[in-house]
């Protein structure tokens, strides 16, 4: 595309109408409760599977993997660029050893102009990579996958449920 041809209507809020990257003005959104719920896997090996339930040299795998999710949510509008910054009223954040691995459900409220999604989306990526970081040393192939919304309420939009 030549720079004497503007490019086309985008329909994505945080591109303006030159392209150019821009943070979406919430000023005029009505303040309402708003929720989001996000999920995300991270698959194990046995022998790191079992250092996730009982705890590596590095200390309580899944209760350090908690606090950094719940700070990752609290610090997404630092790691996203165009995210604003939220109150938050509350982040929820479980992890559960399963047979192949660690879920992590994170679901983060706000009483606010813009959704949540992002905050829960980080709560279970940064708890994610905390599992990997702290149990790296016995599994190099650990896998982060899946990590989706699964719910948020609130806002314009209303509910929305992941199928």
């Amino acid at each position: 595309m030549s720079a004497l041809t503007p490019p086309p209507p985008s329909p994505l809020t945080h591109i303006d109408e030159a392209g150019n990257a821009r943070m979406v003005e919430v000023g005029e959104k009505a303040v309402t409760r708003r929720s989001a719920t996000a999920e995300g896997w991270v698959r194990l090996s046995e022998e790191a599977l079992a250092h996730a339930r009982h705890g590596s040299k590095k200390g309580d795998v899944l209760g350090v993997a908690q606090v950094a999710g719940i700070l990752g949510a609290k610090r997404t509008a630092d790691l996203i660029p165009l995210c604003h910054p939220l109150p938050l009223d509350g982040v929820d954040l479980t992890l559960e050893a399963t047979s192949d691995g660690v879920h992590i459900v994170a679901t983060a409220r706000c009483t606010g102009r813009t959704g949540v999604e992002m905050e829960a989306l980080t709560a279970v990526t940064v708890a994610a990579l905390t599992v990997y970081d702290m149990l790296k040393a016995v599994d190099r192939g650990i896998r982060i996958e899946g990590v989706r919304l699964l719910e948020k309420t609130g806002g314009r939009s209303g509910h929305w449920r992941a199928t």
